[in-house]
């Protein structure tokens, strides 16, 4: 079957036909996920694949079968050279799937962090698609306090995640993370990371912590964009940073772990 080449920009897909280009629709979104691509290379593609489609089954709608057929054919559009940072997407009304083909912005490898905890605007706050708009304002807050990043609360005061990331950092010798019982997005990356530490003997604990909490300690944000990002400076409060002692050695693993994407199932054409 005969596909078409996939450009930069929205396309959406429909069975038979796979993707084609699309207009901007202003669609609420139902569900979304993205990553870094990075010359045909992506860290934990499969378990990206795994919470689309759980999230996908959890509004229904639409038939697993279906859903297989479009990340396959997603798969077979990704570029296999040069940066990227694609997200897909099913549409709230339209019910439509669509692939958000974007080049990756420039990646840091360290972050700014707004001081003062964000109540969290979330409505759905574990999948990832129906708040990006409300994360994209506190983002956009945290901007102007010099910040690139900001910290979501519970109304006690309990970090939970950055607006775009997971929340990690070290007490001493000990990984620790927030709660499972908190309502949190179950991170791609942060995952990963977690495993990693198990898996080489590195204690791993939960706590329910406060940004005061989190004073002079070594903190993460992670996510499947930038990888690990220590916290480099606390903006507009007095919290201190922690030296990122352990982050170079992290971030290297982390980039080691990108794997080549599928050959493509279909032939495509210009």
């Amino acid at each position: 079957m005969m596909r078409s080449v996939i450009v930069e920009g929205l396309s959406a897909w429909s069975p038979g036909r796979g993707l084609s280009p699309a207009a901007t629709s202003g669609e609420q979104l139902l569900v979304a996920d993205s990553w870094l691509v990075r010359d045909g290379r992506i860290r934990g593609l499969d378990r990206h694949q795994e919470r689309f489609l759980h999230a996908c089954g959890e509004v229904g709608g639409l038939p697993l079968r279906r859903l297989l057929e479009f990340w396959r054919d997603m798969t077979d559009a990704l570029p296999r050279t040069g940066d990227w940072f694609p997200r897909v997407e099913l549409a709230a009304e339209s019910m439509e799937l669509r692939l958000l083909l974007r080049p990756a912005p420039q990646l840091g490898s360290g972050v700014r962090v707004w001081a003062a905890g964000q109540r969290d605007p979330r409505i759905v706050p574990r999948r990832k698609g129906p708040d990006l708009e409300a994360l994209a304002g506190v983002r956009t807050r945290a901007s102007e306090e010099g910040a690139e990043e900001a910290v979501l609360v519970t109304p006690s005061g309990v970090v939970l995640e950055a607006a775009t990331a997971s929340v990690l950092w070290w007490e001493h010798d000990t990984l620790r993370l927030p709660s499972p019982q908190l309502p949190l997005l179950p991170g791609v990356t942060a995952a990963l990371v977690e495993e990693r530490a198990r898996r080489t003997g590195i204690r791993v604990a939960h706590r329910e912590a406060t940004v005061a909490d989190l004073d002079g300690r070594e903190v993460w944000l992670v996510n499947a964009l930038h990888g690990i990002r220590p916290v480099t400076a606390w903006m507009g409060g007095l919290l201190r940073t922690g030296p990122a002692e352990r982050a170079p050695e992290w971030q290297t693993w982390l980039e080691s772990t990108g794997k080549p994407l599928p050959e493509k199932q279909h032939i495509t054409f210009s």
